[in-house]
């Protein structure tokens, strides 16, 4: 059964990441097995001065950081809320910590002002540990890139 708007907005509440380093504007879909988020890369982000002046691309680790954020920490935030693993009140405090980025291959550029799709599959949810198929598209669906990421949830001090 899909999320209901108000917990979409409760989980986008509670993702830790916040600007200049927030690659999540919304989620569109989500529920036990998916999550599908969209973010649009600003022409303003702070990366496109040094990367590459004079002809902007967005960076790999950015790319994979915007897979990570609506792949892994928004869908296990979900998942946590799903799974009773976190009581409602302490979401808020829930941090993901990045552990697994593999297989991930890149087949196109992101440019300043593009907006992508990403669509995270459940591969695991189990103690805090969440793994995930993660695929980022243009709105049109071409691939840009994929692979596995995984987190573990803790709360902060």
């Amino acid at each position: 059964m899909a999320a209901d708007r108000r917990i979409i907005e409760e989980i986008l509440t509670a993702v830790p990441q916040q600007a200049p380093f927030r690659f999540i504007d919304d989620i569109m879909d989500l529920d036990e097995r998916r999550i599908t988020g969209r973010y649009r890369f600003r022409e303003d982000e702070y990366f496109y001065r040094g990367h590459f002046p004079g002809r902007p691309v967005t960076p790999g680790v950015i790319l994979i950081e915007t897979m990570a954020q609506t792949g892994v920490v928004a869908f296990g935030l979900y998942l946590s809320l799903l799974k009773n693993e976190f009581a409602r009140d302490r979401l808020q405090g829930l941090t993901t910590l990045f552990t697994l980025a593999d297989n991930v291959e890149f087949f196109s550029t992101v440019a300043p002002g593009e907006t992508v799709i990403i669509q995270g599959e459940k591969v695991y949810f189990r103690a805090r540990s969440i793994k995930t198929n993660v695929v980022m598209t243009r709105e049109k669906g071409e691939v840009i890139c994929s692979g596995v990421l995984a987190g573990m949830g803790v709360y902060s001090a």
